[in-house]
């Protein structure tokens, strides 16, 4: 009498094999989870940039790495912003002239990036064109014009210039309208205590503190919205170019920009 054809049964040690091979792959996958979930959420976070509103310190198009220690953790810090805790820990204010990536006060979810101008206490105004401090006009010195898109879309050559902070920062800034822009004149702003005045260096194309949140734009931003700040930019292809597209990268990836610290 012949045995029965079929799949011969495994024996149990090759299951136990098995077995232990699949847990081993899952526990790999959630401690490489969680290994990111720390790293995000404590040292260094990437953010990409999709606007002009900081041209020409940051791209349409930049990728870059924000360090979440810079400033302590607020509930920010956290994916999806969990009511865990109110204010921050182990905090450490930025200092005036620093890049910071921050949640909108209005919606506390949307991510936006800036200067951080006024500091708590400063009086921030803006007069034809000119950026005052606590009533001194902030120093600017004229440099060679940036191609850029205007307000219309078109490419234009545009006034641009090295402006100083209090304190030493210095950096670039361009003015689109020249000193004649929508938010070329402004009231005297006060910084409320534990608050920040952020501003975009394109100045003439930079919804911020200058605009009021009823009004569609940022106003001040206070210390427990900010996310850390802006450190290096790791990577960058030209306007409207997907970054996963590779085969284009060796000529769409803006390879001078790669691994620039942002200042």
């Amino acid at each position: 009498m012949s045995e029965p054809v079929g799949v011969r049964p495994k024996n149990l040690s090759q299951a136990k094999k098995e077995e232990g091979g699949f847990a081993e792959t899952v526990k790999v996958i959630v401690q490489a989870l969680l290994i990111a979930l720390v790293v995000r959420t404590f040292l260094f976070q990437p953010f990409n940039i999709p606007s002009g509103s900081m041209i020409p310190t940051l791209l349409i198009g930049d990728y870059l790495f924000v360090s979440k220690y810079s400033y302590g953790y607020s509930k920010h810090s956290i994916p999806f912003s969990p009511n865990v805790f109110e204010g921050r820990i182990l905090a450490s204010p930025p200092k005036r002239g620093d890049v910071v990536v921050f949640k909108l006060p209005r919606d506390n979810s949307t991510d936006y990036i800036k200067r951080v101008i006024g500091l708590p206490g400063d009086r921030i105004q803006m007069i034809d064109g000119r950026l005052y401090i606590n009533g001194q006009i902030v120093q600017r010195e004229p440099i060679a014009k940036v191609k850029t898109e205007d307000l219309y879309g078109r490419d234009v050559d545009v006034p641009t210039y090295k402006e100083t902070l209090p304190g030493g920062v210095t950096h670039t800034i361009i003015e689109i309208q020249g000193d004649t822009g929508f938010n070329d004149n402004t009231p005297v702003f006060e910084v409320p205590r534990d608050n920040y005045f952020m501003m975009g260096d394109n100045r003439d194309n930079s919804t911020d503190s200058r605009v009021a949140p009823e009004q569609g734009g940022v106003g001040f931003v206070p210390f427990e919205n900010l996310i850390g700040r802006a450190e290096i930019t790791f990577f960058s292809v030209e306007n409207g170019q997907p970054a996963w597209a590779f085969w284009k990268w060796p000529w769409t990836v803006r390879w001078h920009r790669m691994f620039q610290p942002v200042r």
